[in-house]
């Protein structure tokens, strides 16, 4: 058994079935042993990002509608909510700052990694910079 927490982008890759998902990260969030989890974090990002139009996730539903689908299918697909607590935030200053790597929703996400020893399922390489966990 590996506890996973899934990235934003794998999740929705996921979610849609895009094959940029790759096989190896399909393979550990299918495997039913695994513990998946996501942050809230991401929902949060998907969230800002359909405000702004730079996200849809499904064509025919617009805005609150198509997150709170998007959310239903956490569970029925035996994906955890992962809250996030003070201790995630506060775990986020320990991380140097990377000028080419601002965004506060990936720090978050590596700090809620380490503080709950997950191995993130992510394409982004940024990651590593973290001592994240990633597979890929």
């Amino acid at each position: 058994m590996i506890r996973i927490l899934i990235d934003t982008q794998a999740l929705i890759w996921f979610a849609l079935d895009d094959a940029s998902l790759s096989s190896s990260a399909r393979s550990l969030i299918l495997d039913p042993s695994n513990e998946r989890s996501v942050s809230l974090a991401s929902i949060w990002e998907m969230a800002i990002k359909i405000a702004r139009g730079k996200l849809d996730l499904v064509s025919n539903l617009r805005g609150s509608t198509a997150l709170n689908t998007f959310v239903n299918f956490l569970p029925a697909n035996d994906i955890a909510l992962l809250p996030i607590v003070a201790e995630d935030a506060i775990g986020v200053s320990d991380f140097p700052y990377y000028v080419d790597h601002k965004d506060p929703f990936d720090r978050l996400i590596a700090a809620q990694c380490l503080r709950h020893d997950l191995t993130l399922i992510s394409v982004d390489q940024a990651f590593d910079r973290y001592g994240v966990r990633r597979a890929w």
